[in-house]
Formats: structure tokens, sequence, C-alpha cells
């Protein structure tokens, strides 16, 4: 039996093919691990609402696709910035900065967004792809355009520039 001379017992974590979820249950436990409150807490809560929308979908036990955990990521984060601006304006920086922490600890589960130009390039092919006139087929863009970008881009972002290159 070969012995990798990183791992004395052969167990060499799989990162690579590890999926989604499997990464946020094993960040729980090391968060569990080194006390990180805020990282535990938001991370439950990410399971909690992963586990929620698996039993809406498909019943008990079913899981959920990559695509829609990264989708609930995207709500959870949207919610938490959403509360962060409130505690902003009622004067309570102590729960804006738990929120703020909250965001960062999410942010990390999310795919590596797309840059500016590959946005641009994106929206151009939706357009020609669809065939699309005028603003009375942003509907169809920006179908063509969620399914190229695959959560890598703001669905806000994604419709400023399709507006754009439509008028």
């Amino acid at each position: 039996m070969n012995q990798s001379p990183l791992y004395l017992n052969n167990h060499a974590p799989n990162i690579l093919n590890m999926n989604l979820t499997d990464q946020i249950a094993a960040d729980m436990k090391s968060a569990m691990r080194v006390r990180n409150k805020i990282q535990l807490n938001t991370l439950r809560a990410l399971k909690s609402a992963i586990g929620n929308a698996a039993i809406e979908k498909g019943g008990a036990g079913s899981e959920l696709p990559e695509n829609e955990i990264v989708n609930i990521i995207r709500k959870q984060i949207k919610q938490r910035q959403d509360s962060l601006e409130q505690f902003e304006k009622a004067g309570r920086s102590e729960l804006a900065a738990t929120e703020a922490e909250e965001i960062r600890v999410l942010e990390n589960y999310l795919p590596q967004p797309l840059s500016e130009e590959e946005i641009d390039a994106a929206v151009s092919s939706a357009i020609q792809e669809s065939g699309a006139q005028g603003k009375q087929d942003m509907g169809k863009v920006m179908k063509i355009l969620q399914e190229k970008t695959g959560g890598r881009a703001d669905g806000k972002t994604l419709s400023q520039k399709v507006m754009q290159k439509l008028s």
C-alpha cells in the first residue's frame, strides 16, 4: 500500500471534490473547534436554510444542486445586507459589525465573480443569442444570461448591463 508522504494514514482531504454542503459541514466543525461563534452561528443558519429549501423542493432527505445552494447563500447575504443598513441607520454599530462579519463568512462560499469584461461579453452574447431588439425582450436575454453566468454575477448588475445595451 502506497502511503502519501503528507498524510500518514493515507486519508488525504479531498477538498477539490468536496461539494458545497460538505464544505459547510466541515467548516462548521472547524468553527466549533476554534470556538468562532459568529462563523458557527452563520453556518448553522445557512445549513438550516439549505435544509428547509431541500425539504420544500423534494421532501426530507433530498439534496439541492450547487446552483440552488449558491442562490440560497446570495439570499442570506442580501438579508444580512438589509439588516446591516437598518442597524447602521439605528446607530447600532455592534450589531452592524456582526452582520458585516456574517456577510464575510457567507461570501467565502460564493463562486469567483465575473469581471466587468466577462459580464459585458456574456451580455452581448445573450442579446445575440436571443435576437433581442429592445427592452421588451429583456426577459429572454436575462434567462439566457442567468444560465450563462451560473450565479457568478449579481442579477441587479446583469439587468443594468442588459438595459444599457438594449436602449
